[in-house]
């Protein structure tokens, strides 16, 4: 499967499946939202269905959504992994349904779907979120082994929802480290994010929103690092761009790697 095939298998996956329904992906230039600059996730665009502002054309939604991101800027040309523009396809429901459904169609997805070896798949949850323990382990059936609590599980973006995470990731193999960067937790290559599952438990209503990068999930279905790939292909391009006295400079040089080869695609 290629980009294009993830995106709207995904997109139809929620869309029929699931009575979602999808939307386009929003300009990058916020609307009417002074605290941010650029749209950098999925839920961004948004926030007003979420902080009960707007009522949602549908309390069940999907897109995807383009983003543009320099939080991690210092991480992209360092890892396989980190760009500064992507996008990221999401399921969001404003008051409908929550953990339950959230896990279990996003564990059908990835191992129905797509068909990802569920033995290669981990998770992750906030400490005190027994609830997710217990959906992943006794509705999923995934062995102890594979959940990993970790304190940094929790999702908030200033004021407004806010609550625990659950992230799922694919084991890319030994081959990409066994040292401690390349295990569960680390900052490694090895076991690459593909999903975020957040919980807004802790607002004014229930809401579920999930999040996924195109980019990451083409990492285990296609078999390869779809990353350096693309790296490999456009060496011209990047050559050009090392040839300019102007991104000699290694932070800024970091910044315009990803854009310079996702402008070649």
């Amino acid at each position: 499967m290629k980009g294009n095939d993830i995106r709207e298998a995904y997109l139809s996956f929620f869309e029929t499946k699931k009575e979602h329904l999808r939307l386009k992906s929003f300009p990058l230039i916020p609307k009417d939202d002074p605290s941010l600059l650029l749209i950098g996730a999925g839920m961004a665009p948004l926030k007003p269905y979420f902080t009960g502002k707007v009522e949602p054309p549908c309390h069940r939604v999907t897109t995807s959504q383009k983003c543009i991101r320099t939080g991690d800027i210092e991480n992209v040309g360092r890892t396989a992994r980190h760009h500064t523009f992507f996008e990221m396809l999401g399921n969001f429901s404003f008051g409908d349904y929550f953990k339950k459904e959230a896990i279990a169609w996003a564990w059908e997805f990835l191992t129905e779907v797509i068909k990802l070896e569920s033995s290669r798949l981990y998770v992750t949850i906030y400490p005190d979120d027994r609830e997710s323990y217990d959906y992943w382990h006794d509705m999923i059936g995934l062995p102890e082994s594979h959940i990993y609590p970790l304190s940094d599980n929790f999702w908030e973006i200033g004021e407004g929802p806010c609550g625990p995470d659950s992230e799922i990731f694919y084991d890319q193999g030994e081959e990409f480290g066994t040292d401690p960067e390349n295990q569960m937790g680390g900052d490694g290559d090895r076991f690459l994010e593909i999903w975020n599952l957040v919980f807004s438990q802790f607002d004014r209503q229930k809401m579920d929103l999930t999040g996924r990068w195109i980019r990451r999930i083409l990492t285990p279905v296609q078999g390869w690092n779809v990353y350096r790939q693309f790296f490999k292909r456009r060496k011209i391009i990047l050559k050009r761009i090392y040839s300019f006295r102007l991104f000699r400079k290694r932070p800024v040089l970091r910044a315009f790697r990803m854009d310079a080869v996702q402008r070649a695609m």
